[in-house]
Parts: C-alpha cells; structure tokens; sequence
C-alpha cells in the first residue's frame, strides 16, 4: 500500500461552532419489519444506539416518519438522560400510512405525501421535543419539500420555531433530491445548515449539490452512502476488492465519502454492533490518491442503483 496522500478532518463544525463526528449512525432501521412499529429485537437496538455513543458518535441521525415515532423513542429509551455533546437530528413533514410503504410500485398507490402545511410542521416539532425528551433540536431537516404549500411557509414555520428556541439548524432532505436551485431558493429563507440527498461513489448525480454545500459551509449528509448490491453485497465491487486494502467494502465506501470532502457528515445505519464498529473503523482507513482512483474507475464500470420513481427509505 502506497503512502497516503490525504487525511480527512474528523469533525464538522456548524456555523455557531456546534462540532460533531463526521462518523455519525443513521437510526432507522432500529425499527420494526418495514421501518414500521417497535424494533422486533428492543435490547439489540438500545445496544446498538449505546455502543455507538461508547465508540465516539456524537450525531444521530433519525426521522418522525420512522416507526411512526418508535425511532425517537428508543432513542431516548437507550440514551437519555443524553451524554454531553450528542446530537439528535430528526426530520418532519413526510406522511406514512404502513409498513413497507416507501416504494411506488407499479399500480400501488403513491403512500408517500409530504406535508408541509405550517400547522402539521409546528405540531411535529413538538411531538419530537417529547418522544426524544428534548428541549431542543439541535438539527431539524424538512423531510419533504411539499409542492403544494409556498416552500416560504414550510421553511418560514420552522425559522420560527428556532427564533422560540425549539430549533437550533435547519436542514433539507430530499428524494427526489435537492436542488441547488431549491437550495438557494431556501437559503434566501433561512439559514440552511445541511442537506441530505442520495450519494455515493458510484452513484454521484449530486455532485454539484454537494460542490454547493462546500461552498457555502453547509453539511451534506449522503443517504444510501453504500449504494445497492452492485457496491457492497456479496457481489459488489467494492466486497471484491476490499481485501487488497485490508478493509471491508462498506469501509471502503465510507471512507471515499469521508475524503471526498470535508462537509461530508455520514450516518450509515445497522443493526449490528459488529458492522457499527467496522463502520466506525472506516474513519481511520488511509489509501494514497493512486488507490483510490482505481477504486472510482471499478466503481464508475458498476451501474448505479437508484430508485427513480421509487420511495428509498432512510
């Protein structure tokens, strides 16, 4: 292995100097078959949500949507009264209606609906507050960009809620993803302090979103960090060729997020305490610049999963 060439920070800093781990844990699959319901295993998710804290994660990543509300639930089951410097950011303004319900399938009814009217914004802010025994939500993210309600009222409602003292950041998440047309129209709103949006090595149709982000100090947090199959599962092609580095392939995949830029704030989620600790590992992986242009030529020949007109969860 050549020497390597780069070392990614390990923190993110937010605007009014909030620091965080840019390892962080997506939350949602610590919830029932479908992401709907109570975890079928309670004890393995509050170990997975407690190991994460002992290995150093100071972001967690969840959503009202999951469960419905089971996942803040166990959170705050698991880890409240809350370690100094955790973060819990949660997402509102997207509806459910059952288990499995993220997919638009052909001739199945469309469940997902984002909901953006200012009443439904403010009530779910403070449902959050409650289930996760939070005074305030250090990063809130609108999960949804309702078209059918003025994006000003949607965001408006939520500037707000932080000028109470409910919100700390603001952020948006998409599917289909933000824009930077849709991000500067929401930065002229409020302060925008992160954007999630689907993106990973193989898979880089956001790129000038995250270009944006970088430009402008705002934290891109990827979901789907390690693609489909065609990446990690026991076919993939970063599983092929993870030996030759001494890693796992979702090592590879995170660390390529890690290095690819700075305000790359990662929450690949598990229900595994080993995986969250190969995870976690990933962090400290170093490979020359050599090695991973190589990695990005195989990954560029792998073709993207992307769900399209498909719901993906996360």
């Amino acid at each position: 292995m050549s020497t390597p060439t780069v070392t990614p920070p390990t923190h993110f800093t937010f605007a009014d100097g909030l620091r965080v781990h840019r390892m962080g844990y997506g939350a949602m699959h610590l919830t029932g078959p479908g992401m709907w319901g109570p975890p079928t295993d309670p004890d393995n998710a509050m170990a997975v949500l407690r190991r994460a804290v002992e290995l150093g994660i100071d972001f967690i990543d969840t959503a009202d949507s999951y469960g419905p509300g089971y996942n803040e639930d166990l959170i705050r089951t698991a880890l409240h009264p809350y370690p100094e410097g955790l973060v819990i950011a949660t997402k509102g303004g997207m509806l459910r209606s059952g288990p499995d319900d993220w997919v638009r399938a052909e001739n199945r009814h469309p469940y997902i609906v984002a909901l953006g009217r200012p009443a439904y914004l403010r009530q779910q802010v403070e449902v959050s507050l409650l289930r996760l025994g939070l005074d305030h939500i250090d990063l809130y993210m609108l999960h949804r960009i309702d078209h059918t309600v003025a994006l000003e009222e949607q965001l408006g409602t939520l500037a707000d809620l932080r000028k109470e003292g409910k919100i700390r950041h603001i952020g948006l998440s998409g599917q289909p993803e933000v824009t930077v047309q849709q991000l500067e129209q929401a930065r002229k709103i409020t302060e925008i302090a992160a954007v999630e949006n689907l993106y990973n090595i193989a898979d880089r149709a956001g790129e000038d979103v995250l270009d944006h982000a970088e430009r402008h100090g705002i934290a891109f947090i990827p979901w789907f960090p390690l693609g489909h199959g065609d990446l990690v599962g026991p076919d993939g092609v970063l599983t092929a060729v993870a030996g030759r580095y001494g890693a796992t392939g979702a090592q590879l995949g995170l660390a390529w997020l890690l290095r690819r830029s700075p305000n790359t704030l990662l929450i690949p989620g598990t229900t595994s305490v080993s995986h969250l600790e190969e995870n976690v590992a990933a962090a400290g992986l170093r490979l020359s610049d050599a090695e991973w242009t190589e990695i990005e030529s195989l990954c560029a020949e792998a073709a993207p999963w992307r769900p399209d007109a498909q719901e993906a969860a996360r």
